[in-house]
């Protein structure tokens, strides 16, 4: 069956054209109208911890009844919706109880896109890139637009923007074909895999590389702006790192077929190091911070690319979209939760430099854990793997 480059490319494109318009400047707009760093940390991270839990269960609910595209219609929808509350409220509370909403029906997209784009591609992992290259683009083009919209306009206009970008979202969502959905053949518990040393050991360093990003993603535009760089030129930072991700993703093939996952994974964590230390130490060194950004390139790009190679070759079958969820809830769920959490608290306290300090400590550490195991990838399928 071909598969559907076109509409699997233009949902990552509206998906991640969402994620770049909220991201870099939803806690500026928080800070505009007077939030703290701590309820700054605490509002933009509970939106990971409620992908600890959401992903799982939209991943469970499409592993056992095979409705994935409906799933993505009704979720993509009902995150427009909710993020309507933000025009309603601009207490702490009505926030956090808006954010946490935004981000349970969100996060289907995600586990759901992933094991979809997967499961088209039937193991062909070198083809991923030239799909999901797409999200990179419609992330660069909402950060580019929506920053330097932002120098002309008041920051509220950033909720009708985003609202825009959801809405169109979710229209995407209903091009998505229907490719023989149904549900798992039988029960294929996660447990006999997670509870290898192994994946254990990759869902740690993984947990460690969205600990160390935390940071970035709660403060950057806020560090950028305030060390003297316009909204236009921290989205053009932002969208920098995009650019060199996309490069990754278009080379995919080449250095896939070069390097093993392992070896990439590796380099990956080493330069999440240099790219937090150069963060909080040399932002006002235009240089310095453009090379940070360049380094995304390897701290989310190739990363990424060989985190979900790793999770898709221990989780197969009626495992696939549990997989990919288990994967995001706790790197990007717990993980981006913690660092959040953590750096809203160190902020005030301890100033930029060293809590992007604590950021590449926590890489250091994922390093470490995954340099320890050589056994990443399955010499074979893992018992179990298989539909039963």
């Amino acid at each position: 069956m071909p598969v559907p480059y076109f509409r699997l490319s233009a949902l990552y494109l509206a998906y991640f054209a969402f994620i770049g318009a909220f991201a870099p400047y939803f806690s500026l707009y928080l800070e505009s109208i007077g939030a703290s760093a701590w309820d700054i940390g605490v509002l933009l991270s509970v939106m990971q911890l409620v992908r600890v839990f959401g992903p799982n269960f939209w991943a469970w609910f499409a592993d056992h009844y095979g409705a994935k595209r409906a799933l993505l219609r009704a979720s993509l929808a009902l995150a427009a919706l909710v993020f309507c509350g933000t025009f309603a409220t601009g207490s702490f509370w009505g926030l956090l109880a808006v954010l946490a909403a935004l981000s349970f029906f969100s996060s289907a997209a995600n586990p759901l896109l992933e094991a979809t784009t997967l499961g088209h591609l039937q193991g062909r992992l070198e083809r991923y890139g030239s799909i999901r290259l797409w999200g990179s683009v419609g992330f660069i083009a909402a950060v580019l637009a929506v920053g330097a919209a932002l120098d002309r306009l008041a920051l509220a206009s950033l909720l009708w923007m985003v609202l825009g970008i959801l809405v169109a979202t979710a229209a995407i969502a209903w091009l998505l074909p229907v490719t023989g959905e149904r549900p798992a053949a039988g029960r294929a518990p996660l447990w006999p895999v997670v509870r290898r040393p192994e994946v254990m050991a990759l869902l740690a360093g993984c947990f460690l590389m969205s600990v160390a990003h935390g940071p970035l993603y709660v403060f950057l535009s806020i560090h950028l702006t305030a060390v003297g760089y316009s909204k236009t030129v921290v989205g053009a930072l932002w969208a920098l790192g995009v650019v060199a991700e996309i490069a990754v993703f278009l080379t995919a093939p080449r250095w896939l077929a070069r390097f093993d996952l392992r070896a990439i994974l590796l380099a990956s964590f080493a330069c999440a190091v240099l790219r937090f230390v150069l963060t909080g130490w040399a932002a006002h060194l235009p240089a310095a911070v453009a090379l940070a950004q360049v380094l995304h390139a390897a701290t989310f790009g190739s990363y990424h690319v060989a985190a979900l190679g790793v999770v898709n070759a221990w989780f197969g079958g009626a495992r696939q979209a549990r997989g990919q969820a288990l994967y995001l809830s706790i790197s990007f769920g717990a993980g981006g939760f913690l660092g959040g959490l953590a750096s809203g608290a160190l902020w005030e306290r301890v100033g930029a430099g060293w809590t992007f300090t604590a950021a590449a400590a926590a890489a250091a550490a994922g390093l470490v854990v995954l340099a320890a195991r050589r056994d990443l990838l399955p010499a074979r399928e893992p018992p179990d793997s298989a539909p039963v």
